[in-house]
């Protein structure tokens, strides 16, 4: 399904992992995902959760307003202004950023405590933010979504009833900007058909999980034993 397609859903992954092939013995991966707006990165987002419990989102503070449906500490943490700056001033976030005339910010004591914990932790942040995590956490791994084309961008920011014209042509602006750092980004999935791409995101995260590295890593005692057997 295309972006202006109207079908957006969450759908069931089938590249996870069992849970019981996955022990959380080392230090857990850090996902960043970025895309602008419209392209679907919310949607594929919630997708990956509810299929791996291995994954954690972080939820950013941020000042703007709650849409409907939306649920503070859940979606956002939303603060007032006074307390974003309050908190930013304290060093409490590992990343900030003012995104379409809203603050956001990520606590990095909660990231810090869950990846130490084994967990793989989700970041959906913009390009600023991910920028400045990669300074503090250069191994942090950053996808980058894309709409499948303009005309599907504009569609589907049309589609919402929460934002104002005022808004949808802030975020078109924005748009192009954002894309254009796509370049510093290790992987890009083009949101054409909804299935297909939450089928990437996951194939990423398991991707990661599978390198040499964390599994030797998770598997110390059989890589120890198979590669110095018994005489």
């Amino acid at each position: 399904m295309g972006v202006g397609s109207g079908k957006w859903h969450r759908c069931r992954l089938l590249l996870t992992p069992h849970p019981s092939r996955l022990t959380l013995t080392m230090p857990g991966n850090l996902f960043i995902v970025s895309a602008p707006s419209g392209a679907g990165k919310t949607s594929l987002v919630a997708a990956l959760l509810d299929a791996d419990p291995h994954v954690r989102k972080s939820v950013s503070f941020t000042t703007r307003k709650p849409r409907p449906g939306e649920v503070n500490g859940r979606e956002y943490n939303f603060v007032t202004v006074d307390a974003f700056e309050r908190m930013r001033a304290q060093g409490e976030f590992v990343e900030s950023a003012l995104v379409h005339g809203n603050h956001y910010g990520t606590s990095h004591q909660w990231i810090g405590a869950r990846l130490a914990e084994g967990h793989d932790i989700l970041l959906e942040i913009d390009w600023q933010g991910a920028a400045q995590v990669r300074k503090v956490n250069p191994a942090a791994i950053t996808i980058f979504i894309l709409p499948p084309s303009y005309e599907a961008l504009l569609s589907r920011l049309n589609s919402r009833a929460t934002d104002a014209p005022e808004i949808i042509a802030r975020r078109l602006h924005n748009a192009h900007e954002e894309i254009s750092h796509l370049i510093d980004f290790d992987y890009v999935i083009i949101n054409e058909d909804f299935d297909q791409a939450a089928q990437e995101l996951a194939a990423i995260v398991v991707a990661e999980r599978l390198k040499r590295p964390r599994q030797s890593g998770r598997h110390q005692e059989l890589f120890k034993q198979l590669l110095h057997p018994p005489q």
